[in-house]
């Protein structure tokens, strides 16, 4: 029984580490291929402004005061287009496109009649990319004067959102058509993507399942000054290898932050009846280049360094001086919070996290939170300011998965467990099969004795009185004449 118990042990285990591998795969018909391409939960974006209370005192010296306002919700439609299958079926490679639609019921107000009093980021940006000259500075200055374009502007939620068209920026379109005239943080990102990726499929190693092979064609990005810092890592946070551990970090890469992040282990949760591990972004991944030197590569300059909570992505926005952070600050220096009137960082409302299951990596749960900051210094022949980041907008995008896909769920880990139990149900089944063969074994020998004891001699006691040899009489009842 022993040897039976070591070596069915072992081989359970492996089939149903086989089986997973198996199921789980980015493959025509494999259980996740369909799912992957087209996910069925709903996902909702909420956008949170920051609406400026005090721009009259802000541009004298005062601190900057916001209110919060949101949020705006919208629904996300994401699926794969032109999926194609890549060498020999050990990789795939797909444009992830995004199209959103407004859902009133889940937000505080009409998009296009709420305004919003906020910075300015066309004329930052031009600012920014003519800080280093002077006379071209004072220029634009002038021009922005004589437009009516200020440090900060009013827009309604929808201009802010999906495009207006700015009146510096389409004098200056006029002279340069590369510049844009519209701006707006989701302008032709409705219906769009982000460019072809190529994944692994998990079919030559299930740790590489959902791995960002390249992006756009490249294998790293450029926009950073240290291979490190460049390079694709993980998956595109869609997608996780299954058999997933508490102490290993998860790499996603994300093209909005131009970067890979790194998450790791914060504790054990269940969704909708399905276990999990919840894995969130630690301090470090935002950390300065002092408190973690690795970072030491995401900044721009020796001189544009800044400190934890903040990532300046303004290399692949244009130049443009934008910051992205946690919302309200999450997990920055409390220099940032204390800067801004109106900060309030919590972990509840502003942590970034996906709940994977374990067995099979799908995510119940996630929950993906930025904050979109302008960098404002003081730049030569512009307005004189203090230096500060000031917050723009926050967006939360958040998913839960949906019933059909946790009983799918359900009903796999259903199939791993049995399988991986296989051996013990086995054995289970041979002892009870033993105990019963037991029992009628030990049943048959007691009707058998008792058998025995119904033998037909009987003893004529009463004639051993009168027995004058002292002897004893047996009497064997005779067998009866049949013809009798």
């Amino acid at each position: 029984m022993r040897g039976f118990l070591c070596s069915c042990f072992p081989c359970g285990i492996s089939y149903a580490f086989f089986m997973s591998q198996q199921e789980i795969v980015l493959v025509e018909g494999s259980r996740v291929f369909e799912s992957w391409k087209t996910p069925p939960p709903p996902v909702y974006m909420e956008y949170f402004f920051f609406n400026v209370t005090n721009v009259d005192q802000f541009l004298k010296g005062s601190k900057p005061e916001v209110t919060q306002v949101g949020p705006y919700t919208y629904r996300e439609y994401r699926y794969k287009e032109n999926v194609t299958m890549v060498e020999n079926g050990t990789r795939v490679s797909a444009y992830n496109t995004k199209s959103f639609v407004f859902l009133s019921d889940k937000s505080v107000g009409d998009p296009t009649v709420d305004s919003i009093t906020t910075v300015n980021i066309p004329a930052w940006a031009v600012m920014e990319k003519l800080k280093n000259n002077f006379f071209k500075a004072s220029f634009i200055s002038i021009m922005m004067n004589n437009l009516g374009s200020g440090l900060f502007t009013t827009r309604t939620v929808d201009e802010l959102l999906w495009g207006y068209e700015d009146p510096l920026l389409a004098r200056l379109s006029s002279s340069s058509p590369d510049v844009e005239k519209v701006f707006g943080l989701m302008y032709k990102k409705n219906g769009t993507n982000d460019g072809e990726f190529v994944y692994h499929t998990g079919q030559q190693n299930y740790m590489d399942y959902g791995r960002v092979e390249t992006w756009k064609g490249k294998s790293n990005v450029s926009f950073w000054t240290s291979t490190q810092s460049n390079s694709i890592n993980g998956s595109d946070g869609s997608a996780f290898h299954p058999l997933l551990n508490k102490d290993e970090r998860l790499y996603i890469f994300t093209p909005d932050l131009c970067r890979s992040i790194y998450m790791e282990f914060e504790k054990e949760v269940e969704v909708k009846g399905i276990p999990a591990y919840r894995f969130t972004p630690p301090r470090s991944v935002l950390a300065s280049k002092e408190e973690n030197p690795a970072n030491e590569g995401f900044c721009i300059s020796p001189q544009e360094c800044l400190g934890t909570g903040l990532l300046k992505v303004s290399p692949c926005r244009k130049g443009a001086p934008v910051v992205a952070s946690f919302p309200h600050f999450h997990l920055a220096d409390p220099k940032y919070v204390s800067a801004i009137e109106g900060m309030s960082p919590q972990g509840e409302h502003h942590q970034t996290y996906l709940d994977l299951n374990p067995t099979t990596g799908v995510i119940v749960r996630a929950n993906k939170r930025a904050q979109v900051n302008i960098l404002m210094n003081k730049i030569s022949g512009f307005f004189p300011l203090l230096t500060v980041s000031s917050g723009f907008c926050f967006v939360t995008q958040s998913v839960v998965i949906d019933d059909a896909s946790a009983a799918r769920v359900h009903k796999l880990l259903l199939i791993v467990t049995l399988v991986s139990n296989f051996p013990l149900i086995i054995v289970g089944m041979g002892a009870i099969m033993l105990a019963v063969f037991i029992l009628l074994l030990y049943r048959s020998r007691q009707q058998k004795t008792a058998t025995e004891d119904d033998t037909s001699y009987s003893p004529v006691s009463d004639k051993e009185k009168d027995d004058s040899q002292n002897g004893t009489y047996i009497g064997l009842t005779a067998k009866a004449d049949p013809q009798a």
